[in-house]
């Protein structure tokens, strides 16, 4: 395996990417950065040969991207419809389940949530995302997955600490 092929190069990419943008605590400027990762991410799986990744990924950029401007409920059921038909064409063994469902899920976290159960689903992505990487031979994705779960869920611990503390200081339960 080549650890400095364009592959894996975009999926460092992909991974600093990724860090930044599960540290963050405001969720516009998450889901901007999940967008551009993406972006990595859909150049990263082409270049492995992943074309059901490749698909969902670039569905996720378009998706972070078009959900920073509406919660539609048609535009989220279009993106799903999207991930599934798709990825069902381009699938070329079981394993694009995994990518198949990362997609769904983050479809469904990033049209109709927000704050720690935002993250939470995205959290359930990042494992799915883990399991594709680790099958694909993705170096960058499956070093970015681990870590976006440690930064994410060390981000939600933060924001749930943060909740309870503002909870403590107005006496609201």
């Amino acid at each position: 395996m080549d650890f400095s092929s364009p592959a894996q190069i975009m999926g460092y990419v992909a991974f600093i990417l990724g860090v930044a943008a599960f540290s963050q605590r405001i969720d516009w400027k998450l889901k901007t950065l999940i967008a551009v990762e993406c972006l990595a991410y859909t150049m990263h799986f082409a270049l492995l040969g992943n074309p059901a990744a490749s698909l969902s990924a670039g569905l996720s950029a378009v998706r972070m991207f078009v959900s920073l401007r509406t919660r539609s409920r048609y535009l989220a059921a279009c993106f799903l419809a999207a991930n599934v038909l798709l990825g069902g064409l381009l699938a070329s063994s079981w394993t694009a389940v995994f990518s198949i469902a990362a997609g769904c899920s983050g479809t469904v976290a990033a049209f109709f949530l927000t704050g720690i159960r935002l993250r939470a689903l995205l959290f359930f992505a990042t494992l799915c995302w883990l399991a594709n990487n680790i099958v694909s031979g993705s170096i960058g994705g499956t070093l970015l997955e681990t870590i976006v779960a440690v930064v994410n869920g060390a981000t939600m611990w933060r924001l749930w600490q943060e909740g309870k503390r503002k909870r403590a200081e107005t006496g609201v339960r």
